[in-house]
């Protein structure tokens, strides 16, 4: 699995990937994304901390993958919160065909205000308390790919079936790169089958259900505890724990 991340979560993503049985490979340098991504099963584009180099690496990679028809994941990190980002984002989706974009409701709502000339029709979807299944089907017809939108309640979609995932903990949200670690997943669960609706259900659930059981293992201990535990939870999970465990709701919306 070919991640273009950050370096900030880098290792934890490397080490997710490899938890659930995958193998990582984070090469961002210009001279080889293309050959790397080749040999690859699934990339995924985070851009957490972006620069020129990268960008560049990043838009090259998501060509090649598209050529070779790899599943391409996109995680808008920090999407709105500047120039930088916002150019970044608009070059990637209009250069590059994305098969899931899996971000917060923040995130992904900021993608919702690209296309002025079409705000009047799409947005209509989306209701005035900012709805995340209306944001979620939106953004998913406007790039026909899946949408991931990570929270309390995770929501995906990917414009005609939906899902609601009410699997985690709160302490998810004090370890940083649990966003950066679930996209790699859904990456991961990306290179293995062409129904990327069931594979972000499952990387997004499979990450929820980790952070259950790592709070339940480290709960006294700390966020450093429960930040190791994430990575012995996925490194334990299987399809039973998974089936017992996951909260998926696909009632139509």
């Amino acid at each position: 699995i070919h991640n273009i991340t950050n370096y900030v979560t880098v290792n934890d993503c490397a080490n997710a990937v490899l938890a659930i049985g995958a193998s990582p490979i984070m090469a961002d340098d210009n001279a080889e994304v293309e050959e790397i991504v080749s040999m690859s099963s699934a990339l995924v584009i985070n851009m957490g901390t972006l620069n020129q180099r990268t960008i560049a690496s990043m838009i090259m990679a998501g060509k090649k993958a598209n050529e070779l028809n790899i599943p391409v994941v996109l995680d808008p990190v920090g999407v709105g919160a500047s120039t930088l980002r916002n150019k970044t984002v608009q070059e990637i989706l209009s250069q590059v065909k994305i098969d899931v974009i899996r971000g917060n409701l923040s995130e992904i709502s900021f993608l919702t205000g690209f296309k002025a000339s079409t705000r009047g029709v799409d947005t209509a979807m989306v209701d005035e308390k900012n709805d995340a299944v209306g944001i979620a089907k939106l953004i998913s017809n406007r790039y026909s790919c899946v949408v991931g939108i990570t929270g309390k309640v995770d929501i995906i979609s990917d414009g005609i079936r939906f899902a609601k995932v009410a699997n985690g903990n709160k302490l998810l949200s004090k370890v940083t790169g649990i966003g950066c670690m679930t996209s790699a997943l859904v990456g991961s669960f990306c290179g293995v089958t062409k129904d990327y609706y069931t594979a972000t259900v499952s990387g997004i659930a499979t990450m929820g259900i980790s952070g259950e059981i790592a709070f339940e293992k480290a709960e006294a201990m700390g966020t450093g505890s429960f930040h190791v535990s994430i990575i012995d939870a996925l490194s334990n999970m299987n399809s039973t724990l998974f089936l017992e465990r996951c909260k998926i709701d696909e009632t139509k919306y």
